[in-house]
């Protein structure tokens, strides 16, 4: 089976280290720094999942996210916020903007492997439900 690809956005270059590290023994993880960075690894990386802090420099994840949902190229690329951030506000922010989960710093990696395969479920069931239909239309 084919590793899925992650990116994963942090301007902290341990904490990218750290979740290259916890997360290449089931992923492909690609790392940005920053906002920017994503957007460039985007235009040769098609991720199944974007794994995103809050806070950064020059452009946050909120923002981020929103550039995202607009690019009908990226849209549907599910994003987990992963932050340091506790506030029951910020979180319902990143919700309503359209990320799939939130997951505060320190984190459980058990936990963010499986926000990721929640996240990535959903492509084999639309898949498996497209390959579906077209058996339902030939029946009489």
């Amino acid at each position: 089976m084919m590793k899925k690809t992650v990116v994963l956005v942090d301007d902290n270059t341990i904490f990218l280290k750290l979740g290259e590290k916890i997360l290449s023994e089931d992923y492909i993880v690609v790392t940005a720094w920053s906002a920017v960075k994503l957007f460039e690894v985007l235009e040769s990386v098609k991720p199944a999942v974007i794994i995103l802090d809050v806070y950064m420099p020059k452009m946050d994840g909120f923002e981020t996210l929103e550039i995202l949902k607009a690019n009908p190229a990226t849209k549907d690329i599910p994003v987990i916020f992963l932050t340091g951030i506790v506030e029951p506000k910020e979180e319902s922010k990143g919700r309503s903007l359209g990320a799939v989960d939130y997951i505060t710093k320190p984190f459980n990696p058990k936990e963010l492997v499986a926000s990721i395969e929640r996240a990535t479920a959903g492509e084999k069931a639309s898949q498996s439900e497209e390959d579906q239909h077209p058996e339902e239309e030939q029946q009489p």
